[in-house]
């Protein structure tokens, strides 16, 4: 019934084309729409689909994966949607022909774990099940590898339990991501770091559990607060007593007890950590994070959480140190702004008044200070010039004082 249906599609698409527009889609500048037409497979409209378009639509479709070169033939896509499908395994590179690609829609797909098989050619991360059973998420580290034009990305209502580290690495370009309406229940910052262009992040509807293994996370996302980003509530889930609170209005001191359990339990997550699957070690036990013959890793690197040594990036302390410097940086400029202006205007209003007073004399006739010689004086009346003290008057010796005579103010 399946393959009839797609034989159906693939004859009408052939019959109906127009001018680069399969006959069950619609079309208009540069957009080919192609939403709830039951497509199983992508082979039917992408042969037709004109190679200048800009948008493609296909949501509420029944789309289950996708070829690493379905879409080689639209490296001018700027924006596709593919959200409302059963995508549940999306392949390393799947998108590295969209090389112009700017917004990604994968919202309500099943991209979450999944029973699989071990593969050691897929990039997908497994985790160990307690029957022996392999689980794997949807989401390979190298998935969106060559989008390094992408702006917004959306995996809403996946059903995610993690992501991968390496996940975001090439897009440095990204600006708006969404993760809301998943089954995340902590992040690592690793995974955030490298997007260095992000402003926009949406964390709500996960149940978050403001653990030690957040700890870490909370820090970045005051370092993206501090960067004028934006980030919607979330609330943690667990423990009870910060259950309906916002992480971010959580202390910071409420973490410190994070350190001690890495000091007693020796592990860089929570004290309570399952036991290590067959094959692997405590750090307690062996001094090592991982396989139990696994060298130390190399200077300039760290183990992370799952076993890996991942490359240590500069990582700031937390921002209210920041906040309290730039208040007492502000308050100690301040005082000296203001001090600076009471001295100006002091200085400006002490000009002004002695200005002012000469002014004063000016007019009156009496100068400041007078030279003695042929000068006059408004009040003792001219005076001659003098060749030793003996030929002064007494009284006038008495006013006159190394040549200069005294005048009344």
């Amino acid at each position: 019934c399946a393959g009839l249906s797609s034989l159906v599609l693939l004859l009408l698409a052939l019959l109906g084309s127009v001018y680069g527009c399969p006959g069950v889609c619609s079309c208009y500048s540069n957009t080919t729409d192609c939403s709830g037409i039951g497509l199983i497979s992508l082979m039917p409209v992408l042969a037709l689909v004109d190679q200048d378009t800009l948008t493609l639509r296909l949501p509420q479709n029944n789309l289950s994966s996708l070829g690493r070169t379905d879409m080689s033939n639209l490296s001018r896509l700027e924006f596709l949607d593919l959200s409302q499908n059963h995508l549940s395994l999306l392949q390393p590179r799947t998108f590295s022909s969209l090389s112009s690609l700017q917004w990604l829609n994968l919202s309500a797909n099943y991209l979450g774990l999944r029973l699989s098989t071990p593969d050691p050619s897929n990039g997908t991360q497994a985790m160990q099940g307690l029957n022996g059973s392999q689980w794997s998420v949807g989401l390979s580290k190298d998935v969106f590898m060559g989008l390094w034009r992408l702006r917004g990305l959306d995996l809403s209502s996946n059903g995610l339990l993690w992501l991968p580290k390496g996940l975001l690495d090439g897009l440095q370009g990204l600006s708006w991501l969404s993760l809301t309406g998943n089954r995340l229940a902590f992040l690592d910052r690793v995974t955030f770091e490298p997007v260095v262009a992000l402003r926009q992040l949406q964390l709500a509807g996960n149940p978050w559990e403001c653990d030690c293994r957040l700890r870490d996370f909370k820090h970045w996302l005051e370092w993206l607060i501090y960067r004028d980003g934006q980030v919607d509530t979330m609330r943690c889930s667990l423990p009870g007593g910060l259950k309906g609170r916002d992480i971010r209005s959580v202390p910071a001191e409420m973490f410190s007890y994070c350190l001690q359990s890495l000091t007693k339990e020796g592990l860089l997550g929570y004290a309570t950590r399952p036991p290590c699957p067959p094959g692997r070690v405590s750090l307690t036990k062996e001094g090592l994070l991982g396989y139990a013959t696994r060298p130390p890793c190399p200077p300039g690197r760290v183990s992370s959480s799952n076993d890996e040594c991942v490359r240590q990036r500069y990582r700031p302390v937390s921002v209210r140190r920041a906040y309290g410097t730039q208040i007492v940086a502000g308050v100690v400029c301040g005082t000296v702004c203001v001090m600076m202006v009471v001295a100006a205007t002091y200085g400006c209003v002490y000009a002004s008044l002695m200005a002012r007073y000469q002014r004063e004399l000016k007019s009156r006739g009496q100068p400041l200070m007078a030279d003695s010689g042929n000068e006059t004086d408004a009040e003792d009346g001219p005076t001659s010039p003098l060749t030793s003290p003996e030929d002064l008057p007494q009284k006038e010796a008495c006013d006159i004082i190394h040549g200069y005579r005294i005048s009344s103010f």
